[in-house]
């Protein structure tokens, strides 16, 4: 049997990058998906890259950081699907820009997607997963919540709100462990995506960076869907509160 054959999968961010990834995997898995994003051509895209044969999914446009727009998604998907059992919050953006260097408007919209947005989608979905007896939250942090140096491309806002996530997974994972709802983070290391490339960063600068660590080699989105799976089944069902590091031993190296 797939990994996730009978859930409801709500993944943010779906569009690109490790969204898109953990997408394709769950619809792979048997997992009912509600692909969201904030760009809706991209998220049109997505959609398309996961038909198949015997597929379920449906895309919502959603910018994380609208109440009005995570109540309209997940009503939607209820509505289509009957609940929810998953929930991964994986949209983020980032500055590459110090304490020094960020400007309050970029401080403010990258808090405001990275960190309010993951407090809103599991303020809105928890009640979800209570009325269901249960489920799973897979927050998307950032090794840059754990470590600094080149883990936070320079972001100072980026890195603060990845420590959000991280603190706010923990407070998830212990007030609502009563309902059998897990609330797990996943920190990414060097994975080339999207938001890598528009640090600037290309993929052979990304791979000379990690050249002395093994594996060598840059991790792709793949392998951080690999771990959402993972937390997201019930292979880890005495799995909460915990920092999945994905990182290719950047950490301690």
């Amino acid at each position: 049997m797939a990994r996730l054959t009978g859930k409801v999968a709500l993944i943010t961010g779906a569009a690109s990058g490790i969204g898109l990834s953990t997408a394709q995997l769950f619809a792979a898995e048997g997992a009912r998906v509600v692909l969201t994003d904030v760009s809706e051509p991209a998220l049109a895209e997505a959609l398309e890259s996961i038909a198949g044969d015997g597929v379920e999914a449906i895309a919502h446009p959603l910018d994380v950081s609208s109440p009005e727009d995570w109540t309209r998604v997940v009503d939607d998907a209820v509505a289509a699907f009957g609940t929810i059992d998953v929930l991964v919050n994986n949209a983020g953006i980032a500055f590459a820009r110090g304490i020094l260097e960020t400007r309050l408007d970029e401080w403010n919209r990258v808090l405001a997607i990275n960190a309010t947005g993951t407090w809103l989608g599991m303020k809105t979905v928890i009640p979800v997963l209570q009325s269901a007896g249960g489920g799973s939250i897979v927050n998307v942090s950032s090794l840059a919540a754990i470590i600094s140096g080149p883990a936070d491309g320079g972001g100072a806002a980026y890195s603060a709100s990845k420590g959000a996530v991280r603190s706010l997974t923990k407070h998830a994972a212990n007030y609502f462990a009563a309902d059998g709802i897990r609330v797990n983070s996943v920190h990414p290391g060097p994975i080339y995506t999207n938001l890598v490339k528009n640090y600037g960063i290309t993929r052979e600068q990304a791979a000379d960076s990690v050249n002395s660590i093994l594996p060598p080699h840059i991790g792709e989105a793949s392998d951080i869907a690999y771990g959402i799976l993972y937390l997201a089944s019930e292979e880890s069902r005495f799995v909460t509160g915990e920092e999945l590091v994905i990182d290719g031993g950047y950490a301690v190296h």
